[in-house]
């Protein structure tokens, strides 16, 4: 302990340490609370009696000189084989690859900032760390294995500080072009700092462990380690622990977790009173003072998602290692920041799920579109119907402007060319929102403002963001520019804004910031306003770098949604789980695109979601998107894999699909050729995967229950003795509702190719007022109205001062929802805990951006149990998932044995999704 006061929660971290309660713990916990760090003068006081022993422990304390910093570091040089230095391997590599680059030859300005940075590079002897990261993305692109057998080429681009270099264009690094942007190396490598460069690698998230091993081979694991990273108790972990030390049931500790929130940062007296609880309680608001001050609190080491410490030497003679808990994986004791204190490289190898969704595009559109171009990550980023489709922020699924806000700003922002992808990145981020730059660089886009510079000098600085700061390196030019920084100080000013709030060194930097553009003829009172706008994003500001390495992807997956949803589709829901939305959503979106969708069958699916001949989608595009008719070239309808249903393994239907030859022909047929378990066979049953057979979900199930018995009864030696079993004739079963098949869909599926839920239940939604969410698009700004819909998305900003947005989906499209704090307060419950909710409130439309704002908030979640017994019965004779009439009276359903085989269901209501919650 610092302090003596933290002695209870000392006590609290020892009990769960070793995972007792507090009227159990005894003698485990301190005595009292002296075991915390005291001041000289109590030292010298508490040894009175013998302060020879306080000297003698200074003086030995004094003759021990070990720094952390004289630790000895030595990068590895294997990579600059066939060279006599790396630094002559690095400018060897660079220019080769310049050439490449530029067969026309190399523009002026990239040549003059290659030299330049080899220069830096040489001169702080980092030449290494290039190569090795060079090294790694050769070996993704090689299309070999660490072993040297062929394999498929892994998809992978660098970003991050130094990524962005002219140096790593040429090294192939990364595919941002150093000619079209203004990038500033100082920024990422200085020779005043001499600290390490900054690398990020992205590759397939599927396929990096591939690289983590390849690098590990390379180095061999006495030489290379995985980078720690600190996990933090969390709101809920922390009431968890803290609850189960003093004692609390199991119903009452959940009780009290789900108080929290996903941006609740304690538990305070309202939630406990909100939720039953007595504030009178003194060990009850003990526990909770507890628990909120856990919060933040370290509670084990683990491993970093891909950084990288590679030594020439053996690891352990410079850092602390450990085995990880994943099989042939070593960790480094130390995280990132106490590596970069002591100016350690770090390599970091990281998984991007975009980068998987691509590669399985590309793959897909090579298999099923043989010969026609598609867009990759080198080529052109020019195609205007790619912008077009952005404009109408038609994004689901497309990486980085896919969220709420993106999807706002797009029709406002109206990208045309690349850079404004790279700026629509980093516009929506708390930098831009906190320094007040958002709305001004809005408004000189759409014209309602005129564009000024404060100087010509800054001009250049500032004309491609119209005159608006909004990104880092912008910050540190204006330094540079308008108050006469070097780059290292400039990049001090960067770091300094990035930890004013702990550090505080922000201030004399301000007045050497102020006093500087003054000094250059600008008045005061700009000078101020340009270092409070600096540093109002100083510490979230998105760098320039990173948001063109982005952009890059945007624009890709842009392409491939306008051109050929069927691929995006599929290659999304395979690389799953990724993405702001669900799978149903993802489908929903491809459907009203044009692309049909086809449910999961036993003899047409595989694990993966597939491609089909199919009709073509240009022809069946929703209205919605009529003005894209002529740009989607898809003629495939989409499969669903089995990886869509839950509780199937990818092993047991590799299985099903290697034995399936011709197809198979019935449940028994399935049972006997495939070697799965009945218990599977119920899976695929549940799942309706029969319907190939003209057997729905009902008959299926029932087959599958009847395997392995005689007729129907159970293969006992009493029946397996008589010479002639009596056999239990075929059933008709009668078929399913509608509601009925969609209610299992979501509970095995997630979602229903069959029909949307609230379409089932659109009568009684009419008839409280509840308008269809596609007539939005119709109604006057203003205009009060209530939609409803079942609940996707719940998103809280840090940025947004309290408001809650919502997105709600019905079977016409989404409706977004604002929903201001007071608001939000008074419908709490039906905010959070509701599944399908219906809001009042006047229609708010601008630019094509059209909101509800939430006056009145209705849960109707009740509703949904309806589901079970609404809408038509489905043949499972006729055509696959077409739904005909309802069958009558038949007689049938009065026989005595016609009763419902028992599916688990759980009740409709708790079957739907409960909806996603982000920051």
């Amino acid at each position: 302990m610092h302090h003596s006061n933290r002695r209870p929660l000392l006590d609290v971290v020892t009990c769960i340490r070793e995972k007792k309660k507090l009227t159990e713990a005894g003698a485990v916990l301190a005595k009292n609370a002296e075991r915390h760090l005291k001041p000289p003068e109590e030292i010298a006081r508490l040894y009175k009696d013998a302060p020879e022993a306080v000297a003698e422990s200074v003086r030995f304390l004094e003759g021990v000189h070990f720094s952390m910093d004289q630790l000895r570091y030595e990068y590895p040089e294997e990579t600059a084989d066939g060279f006599s230095d790396p630094q002559q391997a690095l400018e060897a590599l660079s220019w080769a690859g310049a050439q490449t680059r530029y067969p026309e030859g190399i523009p002026e300005s990239v040549r003059a900032s290659l030299v330049r940075e080899l220069g830096i590079v040489g001169r702080i002897h980092y030449a290494p760390y290039f190569l090795t990261v060079a090294d790694i993305v050769k070996f993704a692109r090689s299309g070999f294995d660490k072993d040297g057998n062929p394999k498929v080429p892994i998809l992978c681009q660098g970003r991050g500080s130094a990524a962005n270099s002219t140096i790593c264009f040429c090294l192939g690094i990364t595919s941002v072009d150093p000619a079209k942007s203004t990038l500033l190396f100082d920024r990422f490598v200085s020779e005043e700092r001499n600290e390490p460069p900054d690398i990020d690698v992205d590759f397939e998230h599927e396929r990096r462990e591939e690289v983590i091993q390849y690098i590990y081979k390379k180095y061999g694991r006495d030489r290379a380690g995985l980078a720690a990273t600190l996990i933090c108790y969390r709101g809920r972990s922390a009431v968890r622990e803290v609850a189960k030390v003093f004692g609390y049931s199991e119903d009452a500790v959940t009780s009290l977790s789900k108080m929290l929130h996903w941006w609740s940062r304690g538990v305070d007296e309202k939630d406990l009173r909100e939720s039953g609880f007595d504030i009178s309680d003194q060990r009850l608001m003990q526990c909770m003072a507890l628990s909120n001050e856990l919060q933040g609190f370290p509670r084990h080491l683990s491993q970093h998602v891909g950084g990288f410490v590679i030594t020439r030497e053996k690891l352990h003679d410079v850092v602390p290692i450990q085995n990880a808990a994943m099989e042939d994986r070593t960790v480094v004791e130390w995280n990132k920041d106490d590596l970069e204190d002591l100016g350690i490289l770090k390599v970091d190898v990281l998984g991007l799920g975009m980068l998987t969704c691509l590669k399985k595009a590309f793959d897909l559109c090579e298999k099923h579109y043989p010969g026609e171009p598609y867009a990759t990550l080198t080529s052109p980023t020019d195609d205007p119907r790619v912008y077009e489709m952005l404009h109408r922020a038609d994004s689901i699924g497309v990486f980085q402007v896919e969220s709420r806000a993106q999807m706002s700003m797009l029709p406002r922002l109206k990208p045309k060319e690349f850079y404004d992808l790279v700026i629509e990145v980093a516009i929506v981020r708390p930098g831009p929102i906190q320094g007040g730059m958002v709305h001004p660089y809005l408004k000189r886009r759409q014209g309602l403002e005129n564009v000024t510079y404060p100087s010509e000098a800054l001009r250049e600085v500032l004309k491609r963001t119209l005159g608006v700061p909004l990104f880092q390196e912008q910050a540190m030019q204006i330094a540079i520019v308008g108050a006469g920084f070097t780059p290292p100080e400039a990049d001090k000013l960067r770091r300094a804004m990035a930890t004013f709030k702990r550090v505080g060194t922000i201030g004399s930097l301000k007045d050497k910031f102020i006093h500087g553009m003054i000094a250059n003829g600008y008045e005061r009172a700009f000078a101020e306003a340009s270092f409070s706008q600096i540093e109002g994003f100083g510490e979230y500001g998105f760098p320039e770098s990173h948001a063109a390495s982005f952009a890059i992807l945007v624009y890709v997956s842009s392409w491939l949604k306008c051109y050929y949803p069927d691929v995006f589709a599929a290659a999304l829901l395979n690389a799953q789980p990724m993405g702001f939305y669900a799978p149903a959503q993802i489908i929903r979106d491809a459907a009203d695109h044009g692309v049909e969708m086809r449910p999961i069958d036993i003899n047409h699916s595989d694990w993966d979601n597939t491609l089909e001949p199919g009709p073509e989608a240009a022809k069946r595009v929703h209205r919605n998107h009529n003005d894209m008719a002529g740009d989607v070239r898809s003629t495939h309808a989409m499969r669903m894999g089995f990886r869509q249903a839950k509780g199937l393994s990818e092993e047991e239907v590799r299985v099903l699909v290697a034995n399936r030859g011709g197809g198979y022909d019935s449940v028994r047929d399935v049972w006997l050729r495939s070697g799965l378990s009945i218990s599977t066979i119920e899976r695929l049953a549940d799942i309706d995967a029969f319907r190939s057979l003209g057997l729905d979900r009902r008959e299926a199930l029932w087959a599958a229950r009847g395997l392995n018995r005689v007729g129907g009864q159970e293969d006992l030696p009493l029946f397996a003795q008589a010479h002639d079993p009596t056999r239990e004739p075929d059933f008709d079963l009668p078929p399913m509702p509608l509601g009925e098949h969609v209610v299992e869909d979501y509970r095995t599926l997630g979602l229903s190719l069959k029909t949307h839920p609230v379409a089932l239940i659109r009568d009684d939604l009419t008839d409280r007022r509840a308008i269809k969410a596609e007539t939005l698009r119709q109604m006057p700004n203003g205009q009060r109205t209530r939609v409803a819909g079942l609940v996707l998305v719940r998103q809280r900003p840090g940025t947004a001062s309290g408001v809650i947005f919502m997105t709600l989906e019905d079977e016409t499209g989404v409706a977004n929802i604002v929903v201001w704090p007071k608001v939000f307060e008074e419908f709490r419950r039906q905010v959070l805990a509701g599944r399908l909710v219906a809001v009042d409130g006047p229609v708010q439309s601008e630019s094509g951006v059209i909101h509800v704002i939430a006056e009145r908030i209705y849960d109707y979640t009740p509703m949904l149990a309806a589901l079970s017994s609404a809408g038509a019965n489905i043949d499972p004779r006729g055509p696959t998932d077409e739904p005909r009439r309802g069958t009558g009276d038949d007689p049938r359903q009065r026989h005595p044995r016609n009763v419902r085989i028992s599916l688990d269901v759980s009740p409709a209501a708790t079957v739907m999704p409960k909806g996603r919650n982000f920051h």
